[in-house]
C-alpha cells in the first residue's frame, strides 16, 4: 500500500460518519496485537492547545533521552502527519504500512459487526499510529484526544499523566450543553492513582470537575503556572503558547516523576527553543508580515488576538477569513473585527464552509465599519488581504484549520480530509 493508496482508504472510510464508543476500538486493537500495551502514554484533552501540548510534550520528553511518539489531529497537508516519532511525521511508507495492517485488522471485526457497526476512520487511525509506536518501541506516546474523551478511540489508554488544557462550548451536539457538561466528558479519561494537570485559566466548573476527579479516583492534581517564567525563549508564538508551554513542563514532570527521575532544565530549554507548531500563529511570509492560524472557535479566537496586539503593534491589520457551518462564527467575529483594519471572506474547501457573503453580512450586521470584501478561493483571498494590509502591515489566515490546510497545501493538490 502506498501513501496515496491509505489516505484513498481513509478518505472512503469518511463516507461512515463518526460514532463514539470503545467496544470496536477494543475489538480493533485485539486483532491488531494489542499494541497500546506496549508503551508508556499521557493523554492530553481539552478544547483549545492540544496539539502544541503535545508537540511541547514530547519535544521535553525526547531532550530526556526518551524515545517518544506523539499521535495529534487534525493534520494540515497529509494523514501521516499525525503520527510522529520523536521529532519527525513517520515516513509515507511507515504510515501506509501501519494502516494496511490496522485495515486487516479491522475487516476482521466487521465481519461480525452489524453493518451500521464498522470500525471508523478515526479508529483505524488511532490504531495505526498505536501500532506504529509499538513498532518503534517508543518508551512513551503523548495522544491527543479526537473529540471529548469518554468515548474517543484514544481513551482505550491506561496513562498515568493526563492534560486537560481547557474547556469551552464546542460540539455541544455531542459532549453537552454546558462547561460541566463537557469537562465531564473530557475528564473522563483520569485513570485511577493518574496525574491530571490543568491550568490556571480554567474555567470554574471544569477546575470544580477537575478536583472532584481527582478525589474520586485518588489521583493528583497539578496546576500549572501561567507562564513558565521571564527568562525562558519559547519559539512557539504568543502568550497562548506560553500557557500551553507549562502545561507541556507539567506533564512532563509528572511522567519523569513515574521514572523516579528529575525534569531537566537544560532540556526544557532546548525544547522550548526548537518547538514550532505548524497552523499555529506561524509567520510564512514578510512584506507583509503574514501570519497563519487555526482558531476556529471563540477560546481560540480570543488567545490569537492577545497574541496579535503585541505582534500588530499599531500596523494595519487585515484578515483573510473562513469558519465552517457549525462553528459561533458570531463569538469569533466579535473578537476578531475589532482589531481589523479590514476583512476578506472567504471559504474552505468543505461542504461544511460558510458561505463568504454570509460571513461577510454577519460583519456588517455586528456593526463592523471597515471594509469587508468577499473572494471566493482561499489563495487569491489571502493575496488580497496581503495586498490591503501593505508591506508595513499584517495579514492573517484565520477562522479555520480547513483553511489553513487549503493554504499549506501544494496549489492543485486534491485534499486530505482533516
Amino acid at each position: 500500500m502506498r501513501l496515496e493508496d491509505a489516505e484513498r482508504l481513509l478518505l472512503s472510510l469518511e463516507l461512515f460518519g463518526m460514532r463514539f464508543g470503545l467496544d470496536r476500538m477494543r475489538r480493533l486493537l485485539t486483532a491488531l496485537g494489542s499494541p497500546q500495551e506496549q508503551f508508556a502514554s499521557i493523554q492530553v484533552v481539552g478544547t483549545n492547545g492540544k496539539s502544541s501540548t503535545v508537540r511541547m510534550t514530547a519535544a521535553i520528553l525526547r531532550r530526556h533521552g526518551l524515545c517518544v511518539g506523539s499521535y495529534l489531529s487534525p493534520h494540515l497537508v497529509s494523514f501521516a502527519e499525525r503520527v510522529r516519532i520523536d521529532d519527525a511525521d513517520v515516513s509515507g511508507a511507515e504510515f501506509a504500512a501501519a494502516i494496511q495492517r490496522a485495515a486487516a485488522a479491522a475487516e476482521k471485526v466487521d465481519r461480525t459487526a452489524p453493518s451500521d457497526d464498522h470500525v471508523t476512520q478515526f479508529e483505524l487511525l488511532t490504531a495505526a499510529a498505536l501500532d506504529c509506536f509499538a513498532r518503534a518501541s517508543v518508551d512513551v506516546a503523548v495522544v491527543e484526544a479526537g473529540l471529548g474523551g469518554r468515548f474517543d478511540a484514544t481513551n482505550v489508554l491506561p496513562s498515568s499523566v493526563a492534560v486537560l488544557t481547557n474547556v469551552g462550548l464546542e460540539h455541544t451536539r455531542w459532549l453537552g450543553p454546558t462547561v460541566a457538561d463537557i469537562a465531564t466528558e473530557k475528564l473522563d479519561v483520569v485513570e485511577n492513582f493518574a496525574t491530571l494537570i490543568v491550568g490556571t485559566d480554567l474555567h470554574p466548573d471544569a477546575l470544580a470537575l477537575a478536583q472532584q476527579t481527582a478525589r474520586e479516583r485518588h489521583a493528583t492534581l497539578r496546576v500549572a503556572p501561567t507562564d513558565p517564567g521571564a527568562g525562558l525563549e519559547i519559539l512557539a508564538r504568543g502568550p497562548f503558547q506560553r500557557r500551553n508551554f507549562t502545561l507541556a513542563i507539567e506533564a512532563a514532570r509528572a511522567y519523569l516523576g513515574t521514572l523516579g527521575r528529575p525534569l531537566d532544565d537544560a532540556a526544557v530549554r532546548a525544547a522550548a527553543a526548537s518547538t514550532l507548531v505548524p497552523g499555529r500563529f506561524e509567520v510564512v511570509a514578510s512584506n507583509p508580515d503574514t501570519v497563519l492560524d487555526g482558531a476556529h472557535n471563540p477560546g481560540g479566537l480570543t488567545a490569537l488576538a492577545e497574541a496579535l496586539t503585541g505582534f500588530v503593534a499599531g500596523r494595519r491589520l487585515v484578515a483573510c477569513l473562513a469558519v465552517l457551518d457549525d462553528k459561533d462564527a458570531t463569538g469569533m467575529l466579535r473578537t476578531l473585527l475589532p482589531l481589523c483594519d479590514a476583512v476578506v471572506t472567504t471559504r474552505a474547501q468543505t461542504p461544511r464552509a460558510l458561505p463568504p457573503a454570509t460571513l461577510a453580512s454577519l460583519c456588517h450586521q455586528l456593526g463592523y465599519t471597515g471594509a469587508v470584501e468577499i473572494v471566493g478561493e482561499a489563495r487569491a483571498a489571502l493575496e488580497r488581504a496581503r495586498t490591503l494590509a501593505g508591506p508595513d502591515g499584517v495579514a492573517l489566515a484565520t477562522g479555520s484549520i480547513y483553511l489553513i490546510a487549503d493554504l499549506l497545501r501544494p496549489a492543485g493538490a486534491a485534499r486530505s480530509t482533516l
